[in-house]
C-alpha cells in the first residue's frame, strides 16, 4: 500500500467520524443530505456485500470495508430515526434517479467483464462519483452550512483526490490503469472543483461559508 492510498483511507475515515460526531455530540443532522447518505449505502453494499465473503486481501482492508459499510447504514438509520426532527426534508430534494440511472448505464458500458461482481463494482464507482450531488445541492439551496458540515464534505472530497493520486502512482509504478475508475474519478473531481474553491475562499480565508450557483441552475424551470 502506498502513502496516497493510506492518506485517502484516513481522510475517508475522518470524514465519517466528523459526520458521526456532528450527529451524536451535537444531536442534529441539519445540513446533511439523507439522499447522499442513502446513495453511499447502495455504493458500499454493491462494492463490499459480495466481496467481504469471497475475497481476503488483508485484515486492514477487511476492517475498512466493514467500517464503511456499517457506518453508512448507521448514519442513514440515525437520520431516519433519532435525528429525524432536525433533517431538512424540504431542501433535500435532488432526484436520485438522475444519479442512479446514469450510473447503471455507465457501469454496463465500462465494466471489465459482465460477471455480477464486476458489474456491481463498476456501478458502485460511478454512483460514488455522483453521490455527493444531493449534498452539494442542499448546501447551495440553503445558502450556507455549519463549519463542521463543510469540513465533512471537504474531507470527503480530499479522500477522492488522494485516491486519484494513488492511481497515478500505481500507473507509473505498476502499470495499473483502471480506465473505469479513472473516468469516475474525473467526474467526481469536476463536481468537487467549485466546492473546493469556495471552501478555501470562504472557510479558510474569510471564515464563513457560501456556495452560489448550483441551486439556481437546478431550480430553473
Amino acid at each position: 500500500m502506498n502513502i496516497f492510498r493510506l492518506f485517502g483511507d484516513f481522510l475517508h475515515l475522518g470524514s465519517i467520524c466528523l459526520l458521526l460526531y456532528k450527529m451524536i455530540m451535537l444531536k442534529n443532522c441539519a445540513g446533511v443530505s439523507l439522499r447522499t447518505q442513502f446513495l453511499y449505502v447502495i455504493v458500499f453494499i454493491c462494492r463490499y456485500g459480495i466481496d467481504l465473503f469471497t475475497s481476503f486481501i488483508s485484515l486492514y482492508n477487511t476492517l475498512m470495508k466493514i467500517f464503511f459499510l456499517a457506518s453508512s447504514i448507521a448514519i442513514v438509520y440515525l437520520m431516519r430515526t433519532k435525528y429525524r426532527a432536525t433533517y431538512d426534508t424540504q431542501s433535500d430534494t435532488f432526484p436520485l434517479y438522475f444519479l442512479i440511472v446514469p450510473s447503471i448505464i455507465l457501469g454496463i458500458i465500462f465494466t471489465d467483464d459482465y460477471s455480477v461482481f464486476e458489474l456491481l463494482w463498476t456501478f458502485s464507482i460511478f454512483l460514488e462519483s455522483l453521490a455527493i450531488m444531493p449534498q452539494l445541492f442542499l448546501l447551495t439551496k440553503k445558502g450556507g452550512a455549519e463549519a463542521i458540515t463543510s469540513h465533512y464534505v471537504f474531507t470527503l472530497g480530499g479522500y477522492r483526490v488522494f485516491y486519484i493520486l494513488n492511481w497515478v502512482y500505481r500507473y507509473f509504478g505498476e502499470g495499473y490503469s483502471p480506465y473505469n475508475a479513472w473516468l469516475a474519478g474525473l467526474i467526481q473531481t469536476v463536481l468537487y472543483a467549485d466546492f473546493f474553491y469556495m471552501y478555501i475562499k470562504k472557510v479558510w480565508l474569510e471564515k464563513k461559508w457560501e456556495l452560489p450557483g448550483v441551486a439556481t441552475i437546478l431550480d430553473r424551470k
